[in-house]
């Protein structure tokens, strides 16, 4: 059974930082390009960053540019976004996703 279980978010205020976790099951990790999206309330699902299968290679969405880093560890099936310097723009359900497949995703708010 094909699993993408997200975890690490919750509350945090401005300028803060978090770091989510995607363990991956089911099937073979280390041939996916793997990507992180977000839906923040009442707008549609934002992509937020990506990575090649080896780790080889970064992008990310212009909003999130030079504050979040994806990275990935093929040993142990797991992606990971490390959110630095966050902001109240930053709230939204974060999901990872190697195509086809989706994970539950995991909240992140960020308050004052």
């Amino acid at each position: 059974q094909v699993q993408l279980v997200e975890s690490g978010g919750g509350l945090v205020q401005p300028g803060g930082s978090l770091r989510l976790s995607c363990a991956a099951s089911g099937f073979t990790f280390s041939s996916y390009s793997m990507n992180w999206y977000r839906q923040a309330p009442g707008k549609g699902r934002e992509w937020v960053a990506g990575i090649t299968s080896g780790g080889g290679s970064t992008n990310y969405a212009d909003s999130v540019k030079g504050r979040f880093t994806i990275s990935r560890d093929n040993a142990k099936n797991t992606v990971y976004l490390q959110m630095n310097s966050l902001k109240l723009e930053d709230t939204a359900v974060y999901y990872c996703r190697g195509p086809p497949y989706w994970g539950q995703g995991t909240q992140v708010t960020v308050s004052s």
